[in-house]
């Protein structure tokens, strides 16, 4: 089986963006924050995942995707907490219905409902209600719910326990995702999502977060940010700050992905780091859609380059499937259940 970690529904109906922008309009004007949700068919779900999603997948080989909604949009930064609780739970629910209408190809991973000051322990009510009630197997936590201007203490400080509490007692891990940026200094994609991949794994360094909570599992998308590919630097760092080696302060919580989206970047990811981190994913449809020139495959079209790696077969189970099923252990269970 090949278990892809990462995906988004960046193809969601119009509708459901529609939505969105009549949220937004409301909230400049003093209207209703949470306005009446339009009457998305199954068909209209059906179109947009069967036509992107699901056929590259197919096409690719791809089978079955961890799938939250679209990051980039999460928006934190907009509004208060009254309008990300709306807009979550709505992005949310449309997860469920893709789940719902294809449970073989997706799973749910939850938005959290986040706010700048807001304390992060009020997500915990709609975590449990995506686990408990709609069958999901982890989180996207951000790490910045400003977009981009870091107001938001390190994830290892104490304001964040409460939630890692709760996802110790639901058994779940978090992608540390952000969202859009706001700060016109840092381009979304290119700059702020690698930007907080770096920052997240240099918090975790400096901190103790995982002495108090050794079984928290934390997946840092994006191939690591810049961090396998400064290997030398991170474990100098930890020598210089006086931390434990970084396999054995880190490692043993910390994973990363495959959305590297080139050959040599893969072929160091896997150098660097253990394959025991490293889970196969792509963000496939996401940030980079177009066809790589030197290749001419989709630049996201990440599974090529696992295979060119000449893996032994244990070794590209464990990345294809082994390490997402560990590190997901409901959707371990999941799969168990259907005798897989």
């Amino acid at each position: 089986m090949i278990i892809d970690c990462h995906g988004h529904y960046t193809t969601a109906p119009a509708p459901h963006d529609g939505w969105r922008d009549a949220q937004k309009a409301a909230l400049k004007s003093g209207g209703d924050i949470d306005p009446s949700y339009p009457d998305i068919s199954d068909d209209e779900i059906r179109e947009s995942i069967e036509k992107n999603q699901l056929r590259l997948a197919r096409e690719r080989g791809a089978d079955l995707t961890i799938f939250s909604p679209r990051a980039s949009v999460m928006g934190h930064h907009i509004g208060d907490a009254a309008v990300s609780r709306a807009w979550t739970r709505r992005c949310n629910d449309l997860i469920a219905r893709v789940v719902g209408l294809y449970p073989e190809n997706f799973i749910g991973v939850a938005q959290l409902p986040q706010s700048p000051g807001v304390p992060i322990a009020d997500s915990i009510d709609e975590l449990k209600r995506c686990v408990t009630e709609l069958g999901f197997v982890g989180c996207n936590l951000n790490p910045d719910p400003s977009g981009g201007h870091w107001t938001a203490p390190p994830l290892t400080d104490r304001a964040w326990y409460p939630f890692y509490e709760a996802m110790v007692e639901l058994d779940v891990p978090a992608m540390v995702h952000v969202s859009g940026s706001c700060n016109p200094n840092f381009h979304a994609t290119g700059a702020h999502y690698i930007n907080a991949d770096t920052t997240a794994f240099m918090q975790f360094l400096q901190g103790d977060l995982f002495a108090d909570f050794p079984n928290l599992r934390f997946i840092i998308p994006h191939g690591g940010g810049a961090v396998p590919y400064h290997w030398g630097r991170y474990r100098g760092l930890a020598d210089m700050l006086n931390r434990p080696p970084l396999r054995q302060h880190v490692m043993r919580n910390v994973y990363f992905d495959t959305c590297v989206y080139h050959q040599p970047g893969i072929d160091l990811l896997f150098r660097v780091i253990d394959i025991e981190n490293i889970l196969f994913g792509s963000e496939m449809v996401g940030a980079v859609r177009g066809i790589d020139p030197e290749t001419g495959r989709y630049f996201d079209d990440t599974k090529p380059y696992i295979e060119a790696l000449g893996l032994s077969d244990a070794d590209k189970s464990l990345v294809f499937e082994g390490n997402a099923r560990r590190v997901y252990p409901r959707l371990d269970a999941k799969l168990r259940a259907r005798g897989l």
